[in-house]
């Protein structure tokens, strides 16, 4: 089976400065990855050089999405194909309602139409299960919202996009106990519910979130690198040794 997403040997400067360093990793379709790591290791360069941002350059090696290299492909035809990023600080944008942007996003992917009951329904569906106020969808996007709420949106357009690469970086930074069980089973209910074509690549800190979602593989990062890879178990030694045992392996 070929990998839904390869990234080869990848180097990302940002302003000149290297952050990621001949990174590796191979996402098959129907798999869960998460990648933690301290602050400032990149994990979050990672997210970005996948969705195409213009901070990041590219120095060297590959990004293979659906067995295609993407490396100049624009981050409206990533998002058009299917690759979705939901970031850790959303951006507010003034004057633009949540259900235009969704409506407008979600035509753009095909040539058919969704009509405005199904999309209604559609709608109203995702914001009853992530216990949103229904006034939401009509205020311009994130304006007002607090840190819960904007994370809560995020997958309110995963819910409506229906992307097939889900990268989550840090969302569960800012979330209560409860806001964190009701993202958490909603991610891992859209991956159910899509998992012959959905794959997920979280970013995090903490395990936390992974107590609603179970990986198939916990990479460890520092330095720009992975440079360790283990099953769920790794998340729980992380979360009682911290990041120091990994760094005296490598010694």
């Amino acid at each position: 089976m070929a990998p839904l997403l390869s990234l080869r040997n990848l180097s990302v400067e940002i302003d000149d400065k290297q952050i990621l360093n001949n990174l590796n990793i191979d996402i098959n379709p129907n798999e869960i990855h998460v990648v933690m790591g301290p602050n400032g290791v990149g994990k979050s360069t990672l997210s970005k050089v996948i969705m195409g941002s213009d901070e990041c350059k590219i120095v060297s090696g590959e990004i293979i999405y659906q067995g295609k290299n993407i490396n100049q492909m624009s981050v409206e035809e990533r998002s058009r194909k299917g690759i979705f990023l939901a970031m850790q600080s959303p951006i507010e944008i003034e004057g633009v309602a949540n259900s235009e942007f969704l409506k407008v996003a979600l035509n753009s992917k095909s040539d058919k139409h969704i009509g405005l009951y199904d999309f209604i329904k559609k709608i109203e569906k995702a914001i009853d299960d992530l216990k949103m106020n229904e006034n939401m969808i009509h205020r311009s996007i994130n304006k007002g919202f607090s840190g819960g709420e904007k994370k809560k949106n995020e997958i309110l357009q995963m819910k409506i996009l229906e992307p097939k690469m889900i990268i989550l970086d840090e969302i569960d930074s800012g979330l209560d106990v409860d806001s964190l069980k009701i993202v958490g089973q909603n991610i891992k209910d859209y991956y159910k519910h899509n998992n012959q074509q959905a794959s997920l690549l979280i970013i995090t800190h903490y395990p936390r979130l992974l107590k609603y979602i179970k990986p198939d593989f916990v990479h460890i990062m520092l330095d720009g690198q992975i440079v360790k890879t283990g099953d769920y178990k790794l998340a729980s030694v992380i979360e009682k040794k911290g990041y120091d045992f990994v760094k005296e392996e490598l010694k």
